[in-house]
């Protein structure tokens, strides 16, 4: 179980490696939110995204059909966690496992903070971290595969998927 875990981790960081922006504005926010907004129509699915800069403002918000505001509530904390740790909610979630621990032992409020897949940093090569995208209402890893789906997309690069039936 160990190696496995080990594995998935290797790929979630060489897909954040990967999935890194040359520069990162308003206006690429708009372009990389109309990507995902086209990908979530095209393949139908119940899941919003919302991209905030590091700072909380929302500079890209779309919901379509099927989802609530559930959603949101859990794409904000979603936010959070990838703000405050500058990793991706999946990653983080792998990390959680691997060490035994939980929002509450790391000081972080549940209500405050989700570790489920669907958020993303929207890291700028050699500079650090812009903001953030989240999606929300699929099972934990199909948000985290339809991040790395949209990123990729939008950049037009290659990025290692999670093999199929990963279990977390």
């Amino acid at each position: 179980m160990a190696d496995k875990l080990e594995k998935l981790i290797e790929i979630m960081e060489k897909q954040e490696d990967l999935l890194q922006f040359s520069r990162f504005n308003r206006q690429d926010a708009w372009d990389l939110g109309h990507t995902f907004a086209d990908v979530i129509r095209e393949r139908k699915l119940p899941a919003p995204v919302s991209i905030r800069l590091t700072s909380g403002l929302v500079v890209f918000q779309w919901a379509g059909e099927g989802t609530n505001p559930d959603n949101e509530y859990w794409m904000i904390r979603k936010f959070r966690l990838v703000r405050d740790t500058e990793k991706s909610t999946l990653l983080n979630a792998a990390y959680f496992k691997k060490k035994g621990e939980t929002l509450e032992s790391r000081g972080l409020d549940p209500r405050r903070y989700a570790v489920a897949g669907g958020g993303f940093p929207l890291r700028i090569k050699e500079s650090g971290l812009a903001g953030v995208v989240t999606v929300s209402g699929l099972p934990q890893l199909e948000d985290h595969a339809l991040l790395i789906e949209g990123i990729s997309r939008h950049l037009g690069v290659k990025a290692p998927a999670l093999p199929r039936g990963t279990k977390f």
